[in-house]
């Protein structure tokens, strides 16, 4: 697969979005129909998916297609990933219900327009570099929370109870309450959730290729229309849908929303730039293409805007949209765009029909996207793997499910570098060199350091070089195994030097490379307070 460094006469290369490359590398007809195939074979996954988001979220089945049409072109259009398919996504449901809850539809727009500058502000700032590091552990974890979640969340709807008053947002008092609501189950609502959840999983057996999760929403629709079932449909819960998404138009700027609605900016900017990224590297894998991830995180920001500006809400790169749109043979980004443009001629068409849906049937539909989100075989062998990679896990899981997402993100990408600065700890170590050179010298000792001397190891060696710092005259630290040290480190050594020197001893350090031998430098490491020598048995000039 070829890839494109060469910069645009005004756009660095690793912001130009991919569709440039794509034409570049050169499109032909035949290029547009496999798109065209892609496309469609993307939208018909996405329609029933978008209004199911829509729902759980709290907002109109509407607002799931605005997002997926208008944000969707955008992403593909502008952003740095060859196959990318962005959307509504199931990750955001729990935010966006909250922001719903919190500030309404309105403040829920606004948020979405303020954190697309805020990802557009973070690709310029070239942050998609460092966010692609969140550990493995943490994204598996949560990954697996927000599917508890969205699982959860469904619950009411899969048994068609009815509640006293508004569901509870908190995921214990949301199964108090539906529990204690267990006498209202409707039977109809729960037989077609079923047969909706049986026929994604059959297709998906024994029919993958073709669209399971369309057929199995419209057969479910049919099947109570048919029969007059009594359950709840899009129809009873949120009337007609629109043929079209409205004219664009700003959302409420004055300062009462923009205070309200500025933290879930920020979580839906944080969540956005590691789904979208996240999203962008599997493509990466299944295609053997490289993505720009700046330039993804300002064709996201962009996207958001947009999406805003028709209603809709947070669009991010979405992993199993794209992961078809790459098994379907897409040739780069134009699929996007089709997607989103049959997706809109679908809602101008079909829009009068999706009233029929029964809420129970997108219930069930995303019981089994939430189902397929806990990577049961993955996380097990994290919990198996080390106690370190099973405390990240498990702090992650329990804050994305228990508390909030975004502190479940940055809880455990600090606890994952906490266990990375033990290991490498624990790689660092003091060893005395007992080699006849050094036999021969009673007057010197030489002691071998091994391993990446930063802050973490210095607390850990320093009882070491404590105890060492008493011996004879002459004392050598050889740094050939030293691949880089920081000032913490450098300024354990300046502490020992100067121990060393109020006994009338003398330190070297040997082998030191250049860039090691800066930071000792800087630290106030200088001859001839400390000798430097190229190997520990060189000699050390006579004082005086």
């Amino acid at each position: 697969m070829m890839t494109d460094t060469t910069p645009n006469r005004n756009i660095p290369a690793e912001f130009l979005p991919k569709i440039v490359t794509v034409f570049r590398e050169g499109y032909s007809r035949a290029d547009l129909r496999t798109d065209a195939l892609a496309g469609l074979t993307v939208a018909i996954v996405a329609l029933p998916l978008s209004m199911a988001i829509a729902v759980a979220s709290g907002v109109g089945p509407e607002r799931g297609l605005y997002t997926a049409i208008v944000g969707g072109f955008l992403v593909s259009a502008l952003g740095g990933s060859r196959y990318q398919i962005g959307g509504p996504a199931g990750a955001f449901i729990v935010l966006v219900a909250a922001c719903v809850m919190a500030t309404g539809i309105e403040g829920l727009i606004t948020a979405t327009f303020l954190s697309g500058f805020l990802l557009i502000a973070a690709g310029a700032l070239r942050l998609g570099t460092y966010i692609r590091y969140i550990p493995y552990p943490v994204t598996v974890a949560f990954t697996a929370g927000i599917g508890v979640i969205i699982l959860v969340s469904q619950l009411k709807d899969l048994f068609g109870l009815h509640l006293p008053g508004a569901e509870p947002s908190e995921i214990v008092e949301k199964l108090g309450a539906l529990w204690a609501a267990r006498g209202s189950v409707t039977w109809a609502a729960v037989a077609v959730a079923a047969l909706t959840m049986a026929l994604i999983l059959g297709f998906r057996r024994w029919r993958p290729h073709w669209p399971g999760m369309l057929i199995a929403v419209v057969a479910a629709s049919v099947l109570a229309a048919g029969l007059a079932l009594p359950v709840e449909t899009i129809g009873t819960r949120f009337g007609q849908l629109p043929n079209l998404p409205p004219v664009p138009a700003l959302p409420v700027l004055d300062m009462a929303t923009l205070r309200a609605a500025l933290p879930f900016a920020v979580s839906f900017a944080l969540l956005g730039a590691i789904e979208s990224l996240l999203s962008a590297v599997v493509a990466d894998g299944m295609s053997g293409a490289r993505h720009r991830s700046n330039a993804e995180l300002v064709g996201q920001g962009v996207a958001n805007i947009g999406s805003a500006l028709f209603g809709g809400f947070c669009v991010t790169g979405t992993i199993a949209r794209t992961a078809t749109n790459v098994r379907a043979g897409s040739r780069g980004p134009v699929s996007g765009m089709l997607h989103a443009l049959f997706l809109l001629g679908a809602m101008a068409v079909a829009a009068p029909l999706a009233s029929y849906i029964p809420l129970a049937a997108l219930a069930g539909l995303l019981v089994v996207v939430s189902w397929g989100m806990i990577e049961r075989a993955e996380l097990w062998g994290l919990i198996r793997g080390s106690r370190g990679d099973a405390l990240i896990v498990a702090a992650t899981f329990l804050l994305v499910v228990f508390r909030d997402l975004t502190e479940g993100i940055v809880t455990g990408f600090a606890i994952a570098g906490l266990v990375f600065i033990r290991r490498m700890s624990d790689a660092v170590g003091v060893e005395p060199r007992e080699t006849e050179p050094e036999a021969a010298r009673p007057d010197r000792v030489v002691y071998h350091l091994h391993g990446p001397f930063f802050f973490g190891a210095a607390a850990q060696v320093g009882a070491v070089l404590d105890r060492i710092g008493d011996r004879p005259s002459l004392f050598v630290i050889d740094f050939t195994d030293v691949p880089l040290i920081d000032s913490s480190g450098a300024h354990s050594f300046a502490l020992l030097a100067r121990r060393i020197a109020r006994k009338g001893g003398r330190l070297a350090l040997a082998g030191a490379r250049p860039e090691v031998r800066r930071v000792l430098l800087a630290q106030g490491l200088h001859p001839p307070a400390v000798h430097y020598l190229a190997t520990p048995d060189d000699p050390v000039a006579p004082e005086g």
